[in-house]
């Protein structure tokens, strides 16, 4: 099965052949707390996307909070044991895993989260370090994309922050705007001289840009010229993006523009300047193998063993740890649709907190269940499962 998967039109897209679903297999972090025991392990387990199910901006919604609580062991709830194993699957970012673990169970009532339940749009980029370790390498986006890739091995990695620093007048916009997009290294003037004569060898969009203006342009000084800014046309290098959302629920009531409207502006202002189409590369939701990552993950919560990934990894068209997965999201395209192509055993259900507000269910992609919050999800899981 291909890990990759290329959005793009006829075009204006690369086309990735022949990638393993055995991709994921070393994405899984190895400290995983011990079930509770039991001569059979649990028959299903649990996807929860983060915002517009768990949280809007830093706030629990949908009584989630109560929600994942049920989902321990109640004598255990601090430590971590699980009654029902579950994941966060979600296409944001920006900071790593490990950060985004104790915020959540900050957030979510101290409940004790573990690095390896924690699976965001960029967590695939780890894939790509044997590729990229040494070289240099942009990584774009709010809160610390370049600490992302330091975590995953990356060895020669700036922010756009620091990197657009390092050229005078490459962002003409710069002297009108008020704002910071992020600290650059006090030690950047030291690498400066290096980095404009060095080529960049790909880009990766590990979360949202926040300078879209800025952004757009130094990718496309990056993109056209080679990794070279201010040279002459040249090979495309790789563009990675860690999600292709157009849409997404935040705070403001109405949905907010993501990585994916970020795409299209840049694709749509590339293809009008450069000769060749914009190539680049999309991870995250829908992509059936990120399910299946998940499911792998979910597993190895259950039995931490070398035995469960080689094993979760030959159940594409086979046999299943779990009788039912599911997967319990706001947006229709990104989770439902996600789902459904991942097949069975995953099990769609749709809360109305986030991108979805219908009172029936979606139209082009419907879940196989539509409830008002995720703690109605839960419950609904638990009567089926005789919990």
């Amino acid at each position: 099965m291909r890990f990759f998967r290329i959005l793009a039109k006829s075009s204006s897209s690369t086309n990735i052949q022949n990638q393993s679903s055995t991709l994921f297999s070393t994405i899984i972090s190895r400290s995983f707390s011990k079930p509770r025991s039991s001569s059979e392990g649990p028959s299903f387990g649990i996807a929860f996307d983060i915002d517009g199910v768990i949280l809007r901006g830093n706030a629990p919604i949908g009584g989630s909070p109560q929600a994942l609580r049920r989902l321990y062991d109640e004598a255990w709830i601090l430590s971590g044991t699980f009654k029902v194993p579950y994941v966060f699957l979600t296409n944001g970012g920006g900071i790593p895993e490990s950060k985004r673990a104790l915020e959540l169970a900050k957030l979510l009532g101290g409940v004790n989260i573990l690095t390896s339940q924690v699976i965001q749009g960029h967590t695939p980029f780890k894939q790509l370090v044997k590729r990229f370790e040494k070289e240099l390498v942009i990584a774009v986006g709010k809160g610390e994309p370049a600490v992302v890739m330091s975590e995953y091995g990356f060895k020669n990695v700036l922010s756009i922050d620091e990197y657009a620093s390092c050229f005078d007048n490459i962002d003409p916009l710069a002297q009108f705007k008020k704002w910071t997009t992020g600290n650059v290294s006090n030690q950047i003037d030291t690498v400066r001289s290096s980095v404009c004569s060095q080529r960049v060898q790909a880009a990766f969009v590990v979360s949202d840009p926040v300078d879209w203006s800025r952004d757009i342009q130094v990718l496309c000084d990056i993109l056209r010229t080679g990794g070279l800014p201010g040279s002459k046309i040249a090979h495309q290098p790789p563009l990675y993006f860690a999600n292709d959302d157009l849409e997404y629920q935040a705070v403001f009531p109405s949905e907010r523009l993501g990585m994916g409207a970020f795409r299209i502006a840049l694709e749509s202002i590339f293809n009008s300047i450069h000769p060749n189409a914009l190539e680049y590369t999309s991870f995250g939701k829908p992509n059936p193998s990120v399910f299946k990552n998940a499911e792998t993950v979910l597993g190895e919560l259950v039995n931490p063993s070398p035995d469960t990934i080689q094993s979760a990894n030959h159940q594409i068209g086979g046999n299943h740890i779990f009788r039912t997965l599911y997967m319990i999201g706001d947006n229709p395209s990104v989770d439902i649709k996600g789902a459904q192509q991942a097949g069975h055993p995953w099990f769609s259900i749709l809360t109305r907190t986030g991108v979805f507000k219908g009172k029936e269910n979606h139209d082009k992609y419907p879940a196989d269940l539509v409830v008002d919050t995720v703690e109605e999800a839960v419950d609904y899981i638990f009567r089926k499962e005789g919990i």
